[in-house]
């Protein structure tokens, strides 16, 4: 098998992956040589966040490897959370990123360091603003198609590039045709505060995730509205849901007619089960419907708090 028929026989997550990391590769090397070259902070500061664009793509791919694997006796719930640990990764080394740039662009300030080469800096930038507009593109078509947190991540990451490298591009004309270099620095102090400001969303999310947080809102509502629409369904309660990145998790108790066969209250289940999976196909779902003959809504929050134990939930 040749590198290309390796790479489509990728999921889709994975090959945006290699994508992402052979470009960001590419543009690293080429900021980086003229960044030394020229002096300039700005393009210096875009060279380190397309070497960590590289070394966070290549952790991605690992990752989403990692989260595509089957559960197993170890990981019965699968390792989907990699991703959102992965995330939270991204998102603390772009913030240290930002922060070094914030420091190279003060000590610029200081010492009042000039900038040279301004011409090829110029049209190094404009290759770089074309190449991550594609990127990012492509990144946004994948997530919006996967729903992957990791390509998301990737992309609001090269989306904070595209905005970088023109902030980086709007500072070298100004320095050109001013002459001020100190313009250089201030540009660059700004690229890296916004930097920091994009990753807040990326670590957030990444957090959220690892803590069980909810369903959004109107989906927990959808679901709740299939489950109390059911035929012979008297009721429900308990309503429980997660997601790891990959899949949703959704656990709850029916209330149903105490002398219902277990095939009825099974076929009901079922009916339930699709219609809850059909609310978003990207996703795998895993969907856990517990049984009841009435609503014991509250002995179940007094067995969650430790209240009662079993034998004693008639006390």
């Amino acid at each position: 098998m040749n590198a290309f028929d390796k790479l489509s026989s990728f999921s889709k997550e994975r090959r945006a992956t290699v994508v992402a990391t052979a470009t960001a590769t590419l543009l690293a090397l080429v900021k980086l040589v003229i960044g030394l070259m020229s002096g300039s902070i700005a393009v210096m500061a875009s060279a380190i966040d397309s070497i960590l664009d590289t070394t966070v793509s290549i952790f991605n791919f690992f990752a989403i490897k990692k989260a595509e694997e089957q559960p197993d006796d170890k990981f019965a719930y699968g390792k989907g959370k990699i991703q959102a640990i992965a995330a939270v990764i991204e998102g603390t080394i772009i913030t240290i990123s930002g922060l070094y740039i914030i420091y190279e662009a003060v000590m610029k300030l200081i010492n009042r360091e000039t900038t040279s080469m301004l011409g090829v800096s110029l049209w190094v930038m404009m290759l770089s603003i074309t190449v991550t507009f594609f990127l990012v593109r492509y990144l946004v078509r994948v997530a919006d198609e996967t729903d992957n947190l990791v390509i998301k991540s990737d992309a609001l990451h090269y989306k904070t590039d595209l905005f970088s490298n023109g902030a980086v591009l709007v500072a070298l004309l100004l320095v050109k045709f001013t002459g001020l270099d100190f313009i250089d620095a201030l540009f660059g102090l700004a690229i890296g505060i916004y930097i920091i400001y994009s990753a807040y969303e990326i670590i957030v999310e990444g957090i959220m995730i690892l803590l069980d947080r909810s369903l959004e809102a109107d989906m927990v509502a959808k679901i709740g509205e299939i489950i109390s629409r059911t035929p012979k369904v008297r009721g429900y309660h308990w309503l429980k849901t997660r997601t790891d990145g990959t899949h949703n998790f959704v656990d709850f108790h029916l209330v149903l007619d105490p002398n219902m066969t277990l095939e009825e209250a099974h076929d009901i289940a079922e009916q339930i089960i699709c219609k809850i999976t059909a609310l978003d196909p990207t996703k795998g779902w895993v969907v856990n419907p517990h049984f009841d003959p009435h609503d014991d809504e509250e002995m179940n929050i007094r067995f969650f708090n430790g209240e009662i134990a079993c034998g004693t939930s008639n006390e």
